[in-house]
Formats: C-alpha cells, sequence, structure tokens
C-alpha cells in the first residue's frame, strides 16, 4: 500500500561549476526509472510510494549524484506518512 508521499528537491554542487539542470534532469530519470509515480514541479518533484521505496529512492538518487563525480550534494526531503494510505490526489483533487 502506497502510504508516503515525499518531496524531493536535489540540489548538487557541480565539479566545475556548471549549471545544476543536466544533474537535476537526471536526478528526474532516476526517479522515472523507479516506477513510482511522481509529479514534477518548478522548485522540487513529489513521488508518491511506500516509506521504504521512497528511502530508497533518495539512496538512489544520491549514489548518481556520486557517479557523475559532484563534490557533494544537498537534498532537501519532506515526507507525509498516512499508515492507512495516501494519494497526491488526495491532496490536490480540489486543483487539479
Amino acid at each position: 500500500m502506497q502510504d508516503t508521499l515525499m518531496s524531493i528537491q536535489v540540489l548538487p554542487k557541480t565539479p566545475n561549476g556548471e549549471d545544476v539542470i543536466p544533474y537535476v534532469d537526471e536526478a528526474i530519470s532516476i526517479i522515472k526509472q523507479s516506477g513510482l509515480k511522481f509529479r514534477v514541479s518548478p522548485l522540487e518533484t513529489t513521488v508518491q510510494g511506500t516509506m521504504s521505496e521512497c528511502l530508497i529512492l533518495i539512496q538512489n538518487i544520491n549514489d548518481r549524484m556520486v557517479e557523475l563525480e559532484v563534490p557533494s550534494v544537498i537534498s532537501q526531503v519532506k515526507f507525509y506518512y498516512v499508515p492507512t494510505g495516501i494519494t497526491m490526489e488526495d491532496l490536490t483533487a480540489k486543483y487539479d
């Protein structure tokens, strides 16, 4: 059961001061590959899954940033956990 909404903003320090957007695009690619439902917003991406899936996803994103040789990365993360289940639509349906 999907019991967690997670929003993540990845802020990599780029190796040579390049634009961060290609690195953010790579993070979003990792999210897509996870198979979890997600929604990209201007400042963060929200993912829907289980708490375990979300935590593994954060690790995978940070591992990929290391592979891309970023000196450091800040991952700002928010969780909304509902043991009985939650979806993005539960919170946004009236706005969609």
